[in-house]
């Protein structure tokens, strides 16, 4: 159990309910030995940043101080705002407290995919009321994972992802927010979809780890990526070929914490804090400077969420055209 591994708070009896994100991605992940490990020491500060998808929740906050604690030690090392995902109904409700405990904290709300089948009239009421809130951002995760079915016990199947995914694309239109999209191991059914129900204004593939030719078909279509701490794993080899191809205006930098701790700290407990870790990475692979990296996917964050006069501390910092 992830949660229990990583020293993640139980929030109203629901320990087991991340547990089947252990390896939610097409690069493996390695959670086995996190119960046994202390969390990564600080990195040097890289400022400005924006943790542009995180799990606050599921990182162990429970309340107004749990969420200040996490963001004082990302703020200490230049993370100065974080969008914390709902990934079931009860988070989502969990995060419309935690944007009001603190003005850092903004937030994403929807079913992750694989719980597609909890998608009844009455949470599709209470989604469509959450995202409506000021500081919900996006609506989001939602997409299609097609590696669980059939692995997982009570895991949605394609057809039932395929139109709780329709339905939250209906959503961000209603709302004029962007959409926040979970891809594993289904390419092909995500595009489908898209093109089917035609894509909102603003589409954010989080955690992207698909191939250079996915990266491609992203960008033509004017779709933000946003890379996590799999870019630092080693055997990411096609996302190392794929990072390359993503343009600045177009890149966003995740923890997707508690999950995918970048190298070298793989397998330990994620917070926002350890982005610079993977900034750092990202930087190196792309022979950019990390300060640059910085300034230019915190200026896409403000402008892709939104959140331009929010921020009064990035103001020093970063620019909106």
């Amino acid at each position: 159990d992830v949660r229990i591994a990583v020293g993640v708070g139980d929030r109203g009896g629901d320990v087991e309910r991340l547990a089947h994100q252990q390896s939610p991605y097409g690069v493996g992940v390695s959670s086995k030995r996190a119960g046994n490990r202390e969390r990564p020491p600080a990195p040097e500060p890289l400022a400005p940043l924006i943790d542009a998808h995180t799990h606050l929740d599921a990182c162990g906050a429970r309340d107004a101080a749990g969420v200040a604690a996490i963001m004082d030690r990302a703020a200490a090392v230049g993370v100065q705002a974080a969008v914390t995902i709902a990934d079931d109904l009860a988070s989502a409700q969990w995060t419309e407290r935690a944007v009001d405990w603190d003005p850092r904290v903004f937030a994403a709300v929807a079913l992750h995919p694989t719980r597609a089948g909890e998608l009844t009239e009455q949470a599709r009421a209470e989604l469509e009321r959450l995202a409506r809130h000021p500081r919900v951002v996006a609506v989001g995760e939602t997409g299609m994972d097609l590696y669980w079915p059939g692995r997982l016990e009570g895991c949605a199947d394609r057809d039932t992802q395929r139109e709780a995914f329709a339905w939250h694309i209906d959503l961000a239109k209603r709302v004029g927010k962007p959409l926040m999209i979970h891809n594993r191991e289904a390419d092909a059914d995500v595009l489908d979809v898209l093109r089917a129900e035609g894509a909102p204004e603003t589409v954010i593939f989080h955690c992207f780890s698909s191939d250079a030719v996915m990266a491609r078909t992203c960008v033509d279509a004017g779709w933000v990526l946003s890379l996590s701490g799999t870019v630092s794993f080693r055997n990411a080899r096609a996302l190392h070929e794929a990072a390359p191809l993503i343009p600045p205006e177009q890149l966003l930098v995740e923890t997707d914490a508690p999950f995918l701790t970048p190298h070298p700290h793989r397998g330990a407990p994620n917070e926002p804090y350890c982005l610079p870790y993977t900034v750092r990475a990202l930087a190196a692979l792309l022979d950019r400077p990390a300060e640059e990296l910085a300034r230019q996917t915190t200026a896409t964050a403000i402008r892709v969420y939104g959140l331009q006069g929010g921020l009064p501390l990035l103001d020093q910092f970063v620019t909106v055209p």
